[in-house]
């Protein structure tokens, strides 16, 4: 819109949508035009005008491209609510794909494509198939993306009508913006699709390398992203796809110059000439450390992409490590990362000058940047051996400033040193224990009391400094008090005299008797155990041999990082994750609108897992767009319940017979009474790490009943359908039972959370029956959620107080602990410990939500008395209620 379209966006009089209605009905072009401005106005600012949907239609015919232009916007905001009016547009826009001007045709196709109603879809094939093969290259280039659009709604009918192997012929086309665009749409279908769609020949490959040179910026983006995926057949050629893409390293956009890199690393590892790799290198580090000259923003995703270059090919940036010494005014991420390069960077070469910059970041006021500064001096001294000493200079001269944080980072680091290179640089303990008592973090004061422990023979007063500590061993943090316990024993091994003797009796009374941490407690039995059976195996255990540490600055694996590398350039590239662990794909079933249950909500939506019909109906398959791993595909119906023992007799895997043997009987959830003859039972249940829908359908009507259908409305955990719902035609007078895969996070309530569902089923004969079921918060419970106890403990502890809600649950006995232990283990909620407190049993178990949420369970209870308190803590407490209401119903059950 101009600048004096802003009156569009004013405060309207009273009666706007009869006024807005009045002026697109009106007889001059003008009006028709603001008035429909006004309506793209109230739309954009989140009002409701889909009632104008009619009126803004009849506005579609004509010449103004302005106003087609703003009609078409609306068409595609609301043609998914209104879909039966939508229909009425189909003739306007195979019209306009006709049309002389090659914008109309171009907008006319580009319309259709992006309004998901699956009526349209079916019109849009024939007006596609010409805008593909039109002289325009505009309206080409168009149509091919609409390829892609079409595909992520109906893949059949793509297939079906060859729109495959024309956007493949799009590749030969002599404009290189429709090469770009037909790659760019069979790239996001081969995402998309399980099948091999789009392989790279090296007949393709002579083509897209000469529109590389012709097509815009993103176009090249596209073209170099899927030639990196092409492997070459020998050196040979990977050098020449090199040579020809090399150029793209100059470009201005810093998305073409990491595309060109990435793509090149790919090649080079097919390249055998030493010399023709080290060229590609020199050619590699200008355009890299031009990056580092653009916007924060762009500076920190380059260094991002950098960290994992120089880890696969330190070469390239290695004479170039000035460019990463930080600027005052970087911002706090920018530094940080510069850091990591800096010490992936660093060597025996350049060592001074990155010691020099990491001494001066260590005066810094930023006390985050101050601490990594400090650690990353560290890891240079354990990366370098030469230059330990060196780096040791540097710690101790930070040590005499006195600043409390760097002192102690210099402690924790200088530890690690030790673990290093042992027996090698211990003339320096005496200068870390002055700063003994300005010690007030625990990471700092378990490296300092490991130091004592470790070199307690080289320490003359070293019962004495351990001694300091021991008066606040109760109010210490659990990693101080196991460190404390360990250099305590170590001392006693050391040095077997009275002093140290009392220490170790008061130490293991404390970490025995008076301490609630399983873990403390159990190593203070194992040492108390040793030390007074057999002291000389206590010496072989404790004073043992440790292995010395190794430098962590490459610290991703060679498969993991290979994956890294092929997805340069893009979020997994910044995240330092694969794809697969930030973005879920789940491919669901599709059917067509008219087999939507009236009135239930949601409809269609692009990532919701919709209404799935039985196996008759031939549903579609479709997917999200979203560019990374697919969710694990809930395993075939027919297979799990063939393991259940399920007698089905056919590929359905469901039972239908009178006896209904087949499994334990359900809540009734619909009654005979209600469904005219049909009874629905129905309970969902956890199998071999996946949900299920457990149903029974019984049919006391007088005719059969097939074409059985079902959908959930919007819940708390986004449950829906995974699958089509299995079951075939029932007799009157039989009954069917099936398991339903159900999958997680598709359609989300928003609002507090509660375990309501809501249902709706349909089938050929009947009705849509409505219906409520209640989710067992236990049945999303995942395997892995069993804790170790010290991760439990620092798991409670970091948590505050606020994320603690608890409840009395009156009337539930506990007759056994076991029993119990082992009941709660089989909806996994793992036993961590017990206690005793008074006559009560405390008890401790972990479990875990879906997306990682842990649960940390605390059940107090005296055995055979009705009543017992459960308390929880987690980072989602909100979910309290849910699993209070969820254990009651399964421990009464």
């Amino acid at each position: 819109m101009s600048g004096h379209d802003s009156k569009y966006f004013s405060t309207t009089k009273k009666g706007e949508i009869p006024e807005l209605k009045e002026e697109l009905n009106s007889q001059y072009k003008d009006k028709r035009k603001d008035a429909v401005k006004k309506v793209i106005a109230a739309m954009t600012v989140g009002k409701d005008v889909s009632s104008l949907f009619t009126d803004v239609l009849n506005c579609m015919q004509t010449e103004n491209l302005e106003l087609k232009k703003l009609v078409y916007l609306y068409l595609i905001n609301y043609a998914k609510s209104q879909p039966d009016l939508a229909i009425l547009a189909v003739n306007t826009f195979v019209k306009d794909t006709q049309d002389p001007n090659p914008l109309i045709r171009a907008l006319a196709v580009r319309t259709m494509g992006c309004i998901r109603v699956d009526k349209i879809t079916e019109y849009l094939c024939d007006p596609l198939e010409r805008c593909l093969k039109d002289d325009d290259p505009y309206v080409r280039k168009t149509a091919a993306i609409c390829v892609a659009k079409l595909y992520d709604i109906n893949a059949e009918l793509v297939e079906d009508r060859g729109f495959l192997d024309a956007l493949k012929d799009l590749i030969s086309d002599n404009n290189p913006m429709v090469v770009a665009n037909a790659v760019a749409a069979l790239a996001e279908i081969q995402d998309n699709s399980s099948k091999p769609i789009f392989e790279i020949t090296s007949n393709t490959l002579t083509k897209l390398l000469t529109a590389l040179n012709e097509c815009t910026e993103w176009g090249q983006v596209f073209i170099l992203d899927a030639l990196s995926k092409y492997k070459a057949a020998d050196a040979r050629e990977a050098e020449n796809i090199v040579e020809r893409v090399t150029p793209r390293l100059q470009h201005a956009n810093s998305a073409v110059v990491l595309s060109a890199v990435k793509m090149i690393l790919q090649q080079m590892e097919l390249i055998t000439s030493p010399d023709v790799i080290r060229n590609l290198c020199k050619k590699m580090a200008p355009p890299l450390v031009t990056l580092l000259s653009a916007e924060p923003e762009i500076q920190y995703v380059a260094l991002r992409n950098i960290n994992l270059i120089v880890q696969r090919r330190p070469t390239i940036l290695a004479h170039e490590i000035k460019v990463f010494f930080c600027k005052y005014n970087d911002p706090i991420y920018v530094k940080m990362e510069k850091l990591e390069i800096m010490i992936k960077l660093a060597s025996d070469r350049n060592i001074d000058q990155v010691l020099l910059e990491f001494k001066e970041y260590a005066t810094e006021v930023d006390v985050d940047f101050v601490r990594k500064a400090v650690r990353a001096i560290g890891r240079c001294a354990i990366k370098l051996e030469r230059a330990a000493e060196r780096c040791i200079s540097v710690l101790l001269e930070l040590i005499k400033i006195k600043v409390n944080y760097v002192v102690q980072e210099a402690i924790i680091v200088i530890k690690d040193i030790f673990r290093r290179y042992p027996n090698t640089y211990e003339s320096i303990i005496a200068t870390l224990c002055e700063s003994l008592d300005t010690l007030d973090e625990p990471e700092a004061k378990a490296s300092m009391i490991w130091i004592i422990g470790e070199y307690a023979e080289r320490i003359d007063n070293a019962d004495e400094l351990l001694e300091s500590f021991l008066e606040t061993f109760p109010e210490e943090p659990a990693q101080v008090q196991l460190q404390l316990l360990t250099a305590t024993v170590k001392l006693f091994l050391k040095k077997p005299t009275e002093g140290p003797q009392q220490m170790i009796q008061v130490v293991l009374n404390n970490a025995t008797v008076e301490t609630d941490n399983p873990d403390l407690r159990d190593r203070a039995y194992i040492y108390w155990r040793l030390l007074s059976t057999d002291p000389e195996a206590a010496k072989d255990v404790v004073l043992a041999e440790k292995p010395v540490i190794s430098d962590d600055s490459n610290q991703y694996d060679s498969s993991l990082l290979d994956e890294l590398l092929a997805n340069i350039a893009t979020v997994s590239s910044v995240y330092h994750k694969p794809p697969e662990t930030f973005i879920t794909r789940v491919k669901t079933v599709q059917t067509t609108e008219e087999e939507y249950p009236d009135g239930i909500e949601g409809g269609y939506t692009e990532t919701s897992s919709t209404l799935v019909a039985d196996t008759g109906a031939s549903p579609l398959p479709s997917s999200t767009t979203d560019a990374a791993a697919k969710q694990p595909v809930p395993a075939p119906v027919p297979d799990l319940l063939d393991l259940m023992g399920l007698d089905g007799g056919d590929d359905n895997a469901v039972s239908a017979d009178h006896s209904m043997a087949a499994g334990p009987p359900l809540p009734v959830l619909l009654a005979a009474a209600s469904g005219q003859g049909l009874e629905i039972s129905g309970q969902m249940v956890r199998k071999d790490g996946q949900i299920f829908y457990s149903l029974i359908f019984e049919n006391n009507a007088n005719i059969p009943l097939d074409g059985f259908m079902i959908q959930f409305n919007k819940n708390t955990f986004g449950l829906a359908a995974g699958g089509p719902l299995q079951v075939p035609q029932i007799q009157p007078g039989t009954s069917a039972r099936t398991l339903l895969p159900m999958v997680l996070f598709q359609n989300i309530a928003p609002g507090p959370p509660n375990s309501l569902l809501q249902i709706a089923v349909k089938n050929s004969q009947q009705p849509v029956w409505y219906f409520n079921d209640r989710l067992s918060l236990l049945v999303l419970f995942t395997e892995d959620g069993r804790m170790e106890r010290s991760t439990f403990l620092e798991t409670w502890k970091s948590l505050p107080d606020s994320n603690e809600v608890s409840k009395d649950i009156p009337s539930i006995v506990i007759n056994n602990v076991e029993a119990t232990i082992e009941q709660l283990g089989s909806s996994n909620m793992f036993f961590i410990a017990k206690r005793k407190n008074g006559n009560q049993e405390v008890l401790y178990l972990s479990a875990k939500l879906p997306k990682g949420i842990p649960f940390l369970i605390e059940i107090t209870a005296t055995i055979g008395v009705p009543g017992l308190k459960c308390a929880i803590k987690s980072p989602s407490p909100e979910m309290g209620p849910l699993f209070f209401e969820a254990l009651e119903t399964f421990l009464r059950g």
